[in-house]
């Protein structure tokens, strides 16, 4: 009967793909014209339990969300950000005191293109780091491009004709912190799901902290030591930034080489995504805009020049606000829902800015700006993260950033065009504006497209 009864359970489990375990309490019954035992189908369906199915996302209980170990990653990326991002959003200053005295003889458009590359380079390279990230090369790379960006930021102080800067400070630092960049999303992803928002809030927050703290040094320095010495102590002040995050930044899950190669066309097969890189393009055209010239707008509308550069420090210190307060708010009502109202902010203030004339009318459009823009860059990655595996983050997320770095390249010069041509801000505020607005119906095409129509969703 043991026999018989353990062949049972064996063909019952080939053919359902479920395990019996033998147990004395099935309730059996004796053909004795067969001469075979036999079970309930009832007893059967109890006892038997199905087999593990393996899933290809990280079971979401596995993802530490917290913990010593996930926040020093955190704190990692905060210097990560500091000293990539916030140092690239300090362009303003460097806009304006470029036109002012070492490139006075070149057009403010043409000077506008050294920092249009650093905001288009600050994305590109990530398509292909975060190949690498994925396939488990982390350490070296990172190392080699904290490397670069600090040797680069030491030749700008030795620049002195266009090309020069154009070479140092838009291609070298530009990739070097990309380089850099890239990977940070990356990670936050490896090691934060439910509380993500939240990570990735308080990792670009470091952004705003470097956009607030290199204007200010950069402006004091340069009066009191010069403009050599000045990038030679934002250099030595990137070794120290830039040693924390590579003594701190770690990869969890193992690495995967997902299929597709280094550019994966297919993921654009997900309409949600493909509207989300638009979104991201068109936000671009027209965000950093404000941010570029808010300074030198005041100083045209007779603002004291030693007062105008603190505008991009206000801006950036709000954003940090901004940014903090978007991680927060998309944990709980989605990433979209949080980005959509806060960059329409963002675009009506990009309309009002050219009209303002006072000292505390521009204090207050740089900290709403700041406030709205910095929402949308604090939540740019997450949706990214939630349209596939874990598996290929890296490369997802390095896609969509390249896409974003066109209109990064684009945005600034075309905006300086527009003023060249016109002699005022108020047509460059119009464009501006106008695509910051247009990339807020993309935001809601993705959104939409996700949630398949539903108008109520968290994401």
């Amino acid at each position: 009967m043991t026999v018989l009864h353990d062949m049972t359970n064996q063909s019952a489990a080939a053919e359902t793909g479920y395990y019996v375990p033998p147990s004395p309490t099935l309730k059996e019954s004796f053909d004795s014209d067969e001469g075979t035992i036999r079970v309930s189908g009832d007893d059967i369906k109890h006892f038997t339990t199905k087999a593990p199915v393996q899933q290809t996302e990280v079971p979401e209980d596995e993802y530490p969300d917290g913990g010593l170990r996930a926040w020093v990653v955190v704190f990692g990326t905060v210097c990560t950000m500091f000293s990539t991002f916030g140092y690239v959003n300090a362009w303003g200053v460097f806009q304006a005191y470029y036109e002012e005295t070492l490139l006075s003889n070149s057009s403010p458009s043409d000077i506008a293109w050294i920092g249009s590359l650093q905001y288009a380079l600050i994305f590109v390279p990530g398509m292909i780091t975060g190949r690498m990230f994925d396939l488990g090369h982390f350490k070296l790379p990172f190392f080699i491009s904290s490397c670069v960006l600090v040797a680069a930021t030491f030749l700008v102080a030795e620049c002195t004709q266009y090309w020069q800067f154009l070479l140092c400070q838009g291609f070298a630092v530009g990739l070097g912190c990309g380089a850099v960049f890239g990977p940070a999303m990356g990670i936050v992803s490896h090691w934060f799901k439910k509380r993500r928002g939240i990570a990735l809030g308080i990792m670009t927050a470091g952004s705003s902290l470097g956009g607030t703290v290199f204007p200010i040094a950069t402006r004091r320095l340069i009066n009191e030591v010069g403009f050599p010495w000045t990038m030679r102590i934002i250099g030595l002040f990137l070794i120290f930034t830039l040693g924390c995050a590579n003594l701190t930044l770690q990869r969890r899950l193992p690495p995967v080489n997902a299929k597709g190669g280094l550019f994966n066309l297919a993921a654009f097969k997900n309409k949600a995504f493909t509207f989300w890189c638009l979104a991201g393009f068109t936000t671009f055209l027209g965000l950093y805009t404000a941010l570029t010239y808010i300074d030198v707008s005041a100083t045209s509308m007779g603002i004291d020049p030693d007062f105008a550069f603190y505008l991009v420090s206000i801006a950036n210190a709000s954003s940090g606000v901004g940014r903090l307060f978007a991680g927060v708010m998309a944990d709980r009502f989605g990433a979209i829902n949080v980005a959509v109202p806060c960059t329409v902010l963002a675009g009506i203030i990009t309309y009002i800015w050219p009209f303002v004339t006072t000292k505390a009318s521009f204090i207050a459009i740089s900290i709403i700006y700041g406030f709205g823009s910095g929402a949308f860059i604090s939540l740019v990655a997450m949706p990214v993260i939630a349209f596939g595996d874990i598996d290929d983050v890296g490369r997802r997320v390095g896609m969509a950033l390249a896409v974003l770095a066109t209109g990064a390249l684009a945005g600034p010069p075309i905006s300086g065009a527009i003023n060249k041509a016109t002699g005022g801000f108020k047509f460059v505020g119009y464009y501006a504006g106008s695509m910051i607005v247009v990339s807020v119906i993309f935001m809601i095409l993705a959104r939409q497209t996700h949630l398949q129509g539903k108008l109520r969703g968290k994401f």
